[in-house]
C-alpha cells in the first residue's frame, strides 16, 4: 500500500517554541556557545545546547567561460586545505548581505560583479547552530584595481585563486573530492540552477527571513 502523501506545503516555516531559560556558557571571538530550555509542548521541556552564529554569506563568482572562481584556504579545526568559494561572516553591523558578499568577493578573490543573484539559502547545522548562509551568484566580473586591492593576513594572506569549469567543479564535489559546505551547495545549486536556464534565481535583495537579522518577525 502507498504511503499517504503528507498535505502540508514544502516549505519550511518560522515556528519557535517557548525558551523557559536561557544560559551563555562561552562568549566566543566568533560564535558564543549558549544552552536553552525550550518546551516542545507534548513532548515536554527538552535542554540544547548550540551555537549563536551571526551567519554568513559565500559568493559563486562565475566568468563568461562559465569558470567559478575557488579560494584554497586552510582550516584548522579540521586540518585541511580546502577549495571554497569566497566567503564570510555578517559581522558588520546593519550591513545587507548582498554588501558583505560584495566586500568578501573584492577582498578574497579581488574581483568586482556587475550582476547579483541569489542562488540558494541554508542553516549550515541547525542540529547544533543557528547560523544561517546565504550563496550569492555574481557574473560580469571584472578585477579590483591594484590600489584598491585588500591586505590579507594570517590565514588568508596565502590563499591561492583557481579559476575550475564549472562542471569540472561539480564532479569534484560529487566524487568527494571537495568538502568545503559553500562549495558543495553553491556549486551544486549552480549546476541545477543553469539547467533550468537560471530560472530558480532570486533578485540579490529577496528577503531572507532565516537569518534574525533579516527577519520582520519577533525574535525568540
Amino acid at each position: 500500500m502507498s504511503p499517504t502523501a503528507d498535505p502540508r506545503p514544502l516549505v519550511d516555516r518560522f515556528a519557535p517554541r517557548p525558551v523557559r531559560e536561557h544560559r551563555l556558557l562561552h562568549a566566543g571571538m566568533v560564535f558564543d556557545l549558549v544552552a536553552e530550555t525550550v518546551d516542545l509542548g507534548r513532548a515536554g521541556p527538552v535542554r540544547r545546547e548550540f551555537l549563536r552564529h551571526p551567519g554568513a554569506v559565500a559568493v559563486l563568482a562565475l566568468d563568461d567561460d562559465e569558470r567559478v572562481a575557488l579560494v584554497h584556504q586552510y582550516r584548522h579545526p579540521v586540518g585541511y586545505d580546502l577549495w571554497e568559494l569566497p566567503a564570510g561572516l555578517l559581522d558588520v553591523d546593519g550591513e545587507p548581505a548582498a554588501d558583505a558578499a560584495r566586500r568578501e568577493l573584492a577582498e578574497e578573490a579581488d574581483l568586482r560583479a556587475q550582476r547579483w543573484d541569489v542562488l540558494v539559502d541554508w542553516f549550515t547545522s541547525p542540529g547544533g547552530s543557528d547560523e544561517a548562509l546565504r550563496c550569492f551568484l555574481a557574473r560580469e566580473l571584472s578585477p579590483v584595481p591594484e590600489a584598491d586591492r585588500h591586505r590579507r593576513q594570517a590565514e588568508e594572506l596565502d590563499m591561492a585563486l583557481a579559476w575550475v569549469p564549472l562542471d569540472a567543479a561539480r564532479d569534484a564535489v560529487l566524487s568527494g573530492r571537495v568538502h568545503n559546505p559553500s562549495s558543495v551547495v553553491g556549486v551544486l545549486a549552480a549546476c541545477a540552477s543553469r539547467d533550468t536556464g537560471w530560472a530558480t534565481l532570486r533578485p540579490a535583495d529577496a528577503p531572507w527571513p532565516q537569518h534574525p537579522a533579516h527577519r520582520d518577525l519577533p525574535s525568540r
